[in-house]
């Protein structure tokens, strides 16, 4: 049995890459390959973790905890405005209210500036209002493109704007109280609304912080969740790189060792005589032990196939089913377009005869060659053509269908009775696969070679068949025929739904042409009276001699009442026709009786005896007439 790869992907993959189909020597190269491949891939498994760790941990340093620890600094400043706000209202003088107002005022920037640095990211410090220190430096990069923290952060700069005006406000208030223009209800009003956006840009400010921690809780479960998957993902790729090391040891061992036994044992039988051609070997791999026990099948094979194949094809009914078995082996062999030609020695005519061919158009070489036989190359010669070999030998091939064809000649009984035509297609840069059309064709001419003698065995059966079927005077078909071939021809007709016409014919006043011109005459007139009728009728319809002058038509396929319309047509054909016999010229004509089954009659001989008692009345009322059987001219006791 041929090596036959897996069609499962997974099987296709695990053979891949245990390098069960490569040869020998690379498996154990690819071995060593392979195991590097594995290290590395856990090398990339830990390197990919660790990058998205160190990814993770980046944003919380470089993103997280800065814009925390500025969100705490805001927070601050924020509450210590309203410390500064609570002074301002127990300062002694409008002097130190403007004192205490200008810290404040730097604190309400300082808040401006952490927002600003949120906004778009750079370097944050950290001064001491109340002493101007510089406590702290650091870098910060931007939000980024978050809506809610930008909404947030928007909310925040216009809470800001509106504190810096309230505090001016208060301020001014405050001033004012000490020269007695401002009333104290004036003052606490201001205190109140200062205090109140405070508290409302202290809340946004948690809001943020809160948004904040979310995404450092988020950060620090991705990392623990790489961290889990890297160990899983370890732990899979350590168990598939086991896995398939053991694989591919077992294989490998199976690999050898079984396909080079079995050839042992294989040649100790042939050796001893006592071989079974039906036993295969079992190939496993591609490599050159799988291509050593392919090669001793197809040898096994071929002597077992060409053995088997004339069995059954002797067994086979029909050349049919021979060419059909043929045209399998090639398409085992490889070659998808053929065409088996039959050569009728006596008419000098070819046809298709498989594949079947529905239109002339499917053939490779000129139709002219289905009338013509001597047309073909190889039926005239009696060798092999080939375009292979020499572009085109054979001028009935259809060259523009750029293709190229080898043409086999069917050698029976000393003479061509067939042609099996092969066509090749060319490559997609122009040329062809020489040495594989020439393995293909080595294989195919054995398998014809061995099925030229039974072809010739049933060709000449099929002719003695046909020459009992037929009349020898008039070619056309005889009662045998229709005695053998009734119930395949009413069981197409009934799975149809048609009808069947039948029309019983027969000369008038034959027995004056016997006597008075001759039997030869006779026969011409026989003869003339048989091509009329087969041209009036279709070529599916099939008309019988039914005994001396008397003719048969049997109308396929025909609805009720056109069999009346085909009889007349008939008769004014025969009545028509001017028969030249001799010197001189007759006319005849042809009464006809017309049934139709199953109209007339549910069976079918019975159909025919009424077509004949129609044709009775024909004769009855004169003759050259055609007559429709009716129920009157018929009682049960005549059958």
């Amino acid at each position: 049995m041929p090596y036959l790869p897996p069609r499962n992907i997974l099987a296709r993959l695990i053979r891949f890459l245990t390098f069960v189909d490569l040869p020998i020597r690379r498996k154990f190269l690819l071995f060593a390959m392979g195991t590097l491949f594995w290290f590395l891939a856990l090398a990339g498994v830990v390197y990919v973790a660790l990058f998205q760790i160190q990814s993770k941990y980046s944003k919380i340093v470089q993103d997280t905890i800065p814009h925390d620890r500025i969100m705490q600094k805001v927070t601050r400043d924020l509450q210590v405005l309203s410390a500064d706000a609570s002074s301002i209202a127990r300062s002694a003088g409008a002097a130190e209210v403007q004192a205490r107002a200008e810290v404040a005022r730097l604190r309400i920037k300082d808040v401006r500036g952490y927002l600003t640095a949120l906004a778009l990211g750079g370097e944050v410090n950290d001064y001491s209002r109340d002493t101007g220190k510089l406590l702290e430096t650091f870098k910060t990069s931007s939000i980024g493109d978050d809506p809610v923290s930008i909404g947030l952060l928007r909310e925040l700069g216009d809470l800001c704007d509106e504190l810096s005006k309230q505090f001016d406000r208060y301020v001014n208030v405050q001033a004012a109280r000490f020269q007695g223009s401002a009333p104290p209800a004036d003052v606490v009003h201001a205190q109140e609304g200062f205090e109140q956006l405070l508290n409302t840009a202290i809340a946004k400010t948690q809001d943020f912080a809160a948004k904040t921690t979310s995404r450092y809780k988020a950060y620090s479960a991705d990392i623990r969740q790489t961290i889990k998957s890297t160990a899983i993902t370890v732990a899979v790729v350590l168990l598939i790189a086991s896995t398939l090391l053991l694989v591919f040891s077992r294989w490998i061992a199976q690999a050898i060792s079984q396909p080079v036994s079995a050839i042992i044992r294989q040649i100790h039988s042939l050796a001893s005589g006592d071989v079974d051609l039906t036993k295969r070997i079992c190939v496993t791999s591609d490599d050159e032990i799988g291509r050593l026990s392919d090669e001793f099948n197809q040898v096994m094979e071929t002597v077992h196939g060409m053995t088997t194949f004339k069995k059954v094809i002797e067994e086979d009914d029909a050349l049919e089913d021979i060419y059909s078995r043929l045209g399998e082996v090639f398409r085992n062999l490889g070659i998808e377009q053929y065409m088996i030609y039959e050569i009728s020695n006596s008419k000098k005519e070819m046809k298709a005869v498989y594949p079947m061919v529905f239109s002339n158009k499917e053939l490779f070489c000129n139709p002219d060659i289905l009338t013509n036989s001597t047309l073909c190359r190889a039926c005239k010669t009696g060798h092999q053509i080939s375009s292979v070999s020499y572009p085109r030998m054979c001028k009935q091939f259809m060259s523009e269908s750029g293709k190229e064809h080898i043409c086999l000649p069917l050698i029976i009984g000393g003479r061509a009775g067939g042609v099996v035509q092969f066509v090749f297609d060319h490559r997609q840069d122009g040329s062809m696969d020489v040495e594989t059309i020439h393995s293909q064709l080595f294989k195919a001419e054995n398998y014809i070679t061995q099925s030229l003698s039974v072809i010739e065995a049933k060709r000449l059966m099929n002719t003695l068949k046909e020459s009992a079927l037929m009349d020898p005077l008039t070619g056309l078909y005889n009662r045998r025929f229709l005695q053998e071939h009734t119930q395949h021809i009413l069981a197409g007709v009934q799975r149809r739904g048609k009808s069947v016409g039948l029309l019983m014919c027969d000369l008038d006043y034959f027995k004056q042409v016997n006597d008075e011109l001759g039997h030869d005459a006779g026969d011409q007139v026989l003869k003339e009276t048989c091509a009329i009728i087969q041209k009036t009728v279709r070529a599916s319809d099939f008309v019988i001699r039914f005994g001396g002058e008397e003719f048969l038509v049997l109308l396929t396929d025909i609805n009720e009442g056109e069999a009346d319309l085909i009889s007349e047509k008939i008769r004014s054909n025969v009545e028509a026709n001017k028969i030249k016999l001799g010197g001189q010229t007759i006319q005849k004509t042809i009464s006809i009786g017309v049934a139709e089954y199953p109209t007339d009659s549910e069976g079918f001989w019975q159909t025919i005896k009424f077509a004949d008692v129609a044709l009775y009345q024909a004769k009855e009322q004169g003759r050259n007439r055609a007559v429709r059987f009716s129920q009157s001219m018929w009682s049960a006791t005549q059958f």
